[in-house]
């Protein structure tokens, strides 16, 4: 059991060394990536990145909690990041969502889907375009496109890199939370993060 428990405690450190050489090698990918969705206060000092999948039970856990922060914190940066792990379904959303970027319907198409009950497939990412707006025949002929695909290549990348194997998963400054988190913790985090000053954001 205690050799078990010191493999465990070797791999977390490997893990976290690997991710802090990840977040300094590619600060701007994570933190500053013009093909980023930015929501709450772009021009806010600190910054909230996470990956996410719209088919991810945890990720919908935490979409209150994101959104309140949203609302709530207004010195707060929030990029977000698709990463479809589950395939199918979640590959048409996360695509739709970078199309939707492009019409300038992102936020919108994004809340639909995360307040959808229910499996998000593709019909229903088809719904929630048509009804916040957007032009559904460009959104499918920009999800097919090189831009779109380039995107998600560049979010999954990252996450290989920074050893993400699930989602959700948040990044503040130089800390990461893998997994879902009550919203008191990511409070917490980014309190943390402000009383010490940022390494990265």
């Amino acid at each position: 059991r205690d050799m078990a428990q010191a493999l465990q405690e070797a791999d977390r450190v490997a893990e976290d060394k690997q991710r802090g050489e990840t977040l300094t090698a590619h600060k701007d990918a994570m933190f500053n990536d013009a093909g980023d969705f930015v929501a709450g206060n772009p021009k806010g000092k600190v910054t909230l990145v996470e990956f996410f999948d719209y088919n991810c039970g945890y990720c919908k856990k935490s979409f209150p909690a994101v959104m309140s922060l949203a609302e709530k914190d207004k010195d707060l940066r929030i990029v977000l990041k698709e990463l479809p792990i589950f395939g199918g379904d979640s590959d048409y959303a996360a695509k739709a969502a970078v199309a939707a970027h492009m019409q300038g319907k992102y936020w919108e198409l994004h809340q639909a889907l995360f307040k959808h009950e229910g499996k998000v497939t593709a019909e229903v990412v088809d719904a929630a375009a048509k009804d916040a707006g957007m032009d559904v025949a460009k959104m499918k002929a920009d999800m097919a496109g090189e831009a779109v695909q380039a995107k998600l290549a560049k979010n999954e990348e990252l996450a290989r890199a920074m050893a993400f194997t699930g989602t959700p998963a948040f990044v503040v400054d130089d800390v990461v939370i893998p997994g879902a988190v009550p919203l008191e913790a990511l409070e917490q985090t980014l309190k943390d993060v402000r009383d010490r000053g940022c390494k990265y954001c």
